[in-house]
């Protein structure tokens, strides 16, 4: 996100943050609405929220990218106790530096690219987490699932926001360019 030049500029980046992580929650919300699919693995989920923290990232900068990783960890922690909150945090952390990371290479990778790298990490800063809390290595033998199933998530995240870019682009807009 550009760096604010007078109040109004840096209150309506607040407010647009705030709207990104209301989103995110709403969206976090949801996904525990829905039921579980009796095929997929335990702890595979869509990630949902992470498609607003992937456009926060990837049109509003790294500052907002980790920040919305840390907003959302913090929805967590009130939300389902420290433990998920734990392992929200240090994937999303993660995730949001791999990306970024990816998109320094002068041959940017495509969005998608980025997104399936992105959600494999989440899912292997939560087995960091949960090797700790379990003092095993051995939840590392979960790693190819969670590795198949990052690639599986990362690629409909990106799509879904591959849909969703243009009311998020939107609402960036309507914020920052309205005559108030």
């Amino acid at each position: 996100m550009k760096q604010a030049k007078d109040g109004k500029s840096t209150a309506r980046q607040v407010a647009l943050m705030g709207l990104l992580f209301a989103l995110a929650a709403v969206l976090s919300f949801i996904e525990g609405l829905l039921p579980v699919l009796p095929t997929l693995p335990p702890g595979v989920k869509l990630g949902l929220s992470n498609i607003v923290t992937m456009f926060a990232l990837f049109f509003l900068g790294k500052g907002s990218g980790f920040t919305l990783a840390v907003l959302k960890a913090l929805f967590v922690l009130f939300t389902r106790g420290p433990t998920a909150f734990c392992m929200s945090l240090a994937g999303g952390l993660l995730s949001v530096f791999v990306m970024l990371l990816l998109m320094q290479f002068p041959s940017k990778p495509h969005l998608t690219l980025i997104s399936i790298f992105g959600a494999i990490f989440h899912n292997i800063g939560q087995l960091m987490i949960s090797a700790l809390v379990l003092h095993s290595t051995l939840a590392f033998g979960y790693l190819p699932v969670m590795v198949l199933s990052g690639v599986v998530m990362g690629f409909l995240t990106s799509l879904l926001l591959k849909v969703l870019k243009p009311y998020l682009v939107r609402m960036n807009h309507i914020i920052f360019n309205r005559n108030i």
